[in-house]
């Protein structure tokens, strides 16, 4: 009887004092090992197939093509594990890209339906100026558009497009903002371009969210950064100089020299406490302010060397190329030189 009444007081006592934990706090548990089980499938799941995909076995098979290819190209495939196989295609050609400036600030200034709408205008806009020179529109991102030409007369066509997207942006987008302050970069490289498939397969209304045409190449890298560059004000500062007058034979030599350095040749001569030159021949100084660019002005449309010596091979005698529409500029791009 004492023992069953000692039994009876610990089992109380430990509920008193040590409650087991609510459900909500159980469940929180639970889920919390059942995650920790899920990422590590994950973490094995996502080795095996890059472990697959990156394998010495895995074949990609690369076929040429004279035409831009569609998402629907059955030669261009979603990466099969189980075969370890890929199908992809390449097209030498031009590529070009059309990007929005200011797109932020103009995001920040204008209502989001204003904005809205000049994006679904300017891709609208681009989309039928492409298609009047045999472009094919193969990338929306936001308000960047990426357009590829057929390999027959892609780099004419390239050019004419991009003429033609920069009057439309000039003189019908912009017709509709105050200032001027709706502006596009166009930049232009030829050369190989990739056509891969990417993502998983999905089922249901989100399949197109995890899936699409990638294009890989370094002509799509220099467009893109050429875009960047694109259209672009000149970015300069003032700064003030030193007009420094000494003696010679001849009469006054002047030399520009900048202020932290001019100072320097002053030492104090302690017999009258004056500020001498250290140089004999010093006459006199005035400031001047010289204007210091540090990047100039750009072109909205930009393109490689390549781009324009095969279009004014192509045509010598286009208005264009006779009536100096094009100069030439040099511009550092990363990595690229």
């Amino acid at each position: 009887a004492q023992d069953a009444l000692l039994l009876n007081w610990r089992v109380a006592h430990r509920v008193r004092c040590c409650p087991p934990p609510p459900t909500r706090y159980r469940n929180e548990l639970h889920n919390r090992k059942r995650t920790m089980a899920d990422l590590a499938a994950l973490h094995k799941e996502v080795d095996d197939e890059v472990s697959a995909i990156l394998s010495s076995d895995f074949n990609k098979t690369v076929t040429k093509t004279a035409t831009v290819p569609h998402f629907d190209d059955g030669a261009i495939t979603f990466p099969n594990l189980d075969e370890k196989a890929q199908g992809t295609k390449v097209l030498k050609t031009t590529v070009l890209y059309v990007d929005m400036r200011r797109s932020t600030a103009l995001s920040m200034k204008h209502r989001s339906h204003t904005v809205a709408k000049l994006y679904s205008a300017f891709v609208r806009a681009m989309t039928r100026c492409a298609a009047i020179y045999g472009g094919e529109i193969r990338g929306i991102i936001g308000d960047r558009v990426l357009m590829l030409f057929d390999p027959d007369r892609c780099f004419t066509n390239a050019i004419d497009t991009a003429i033609l997207i920069n009057s439309v942006c000039h003189y019908v987008l912009n017709k509709h903002f105050k200032h001027n302050e709706v502006s596009f970069g166009i930049g232009i490289d030829f050369g190989n371009m990739l056509a891969t498939k990417t993502g998983i397969r999905r089922h249901g209304s989100a399949q197109q969210s995890y899936r699409a045409l990638v294009w890989l190449g370094r002509p799509a890298n220099i467009a893109s950064k050429l875009t960047d560059n694109a259209n672009k004000p000149e970015e300069a500062s003032d700064l003030e100089k030193v007009n420094v007058a000494y003696n010679s034979l001849f009469g006054l030599t002047y030399v520009e020299e900048w202020p932290h350095e001019f100072v320097t040749c002053f030492t104090r001569n302690a017999m009258n406490g004056l500020m001498v030159h250290n140089n004999s021949a010093f006459h006199s100084f005035t400031t001047v302010k010289r204007r210091c660019v540090t990047r100039p002005a750009t072109p909205p449309i930009l393109m490689t060397k390549v781009v324009y010596d095969s279009f004014r091979a192509a045509r010598a005698e286009d208005p264009a190329i006779k009536n100096g529409w094009f100069k030439k500029i040099n511009i550092a791009i990363p990595d690229h030189g």
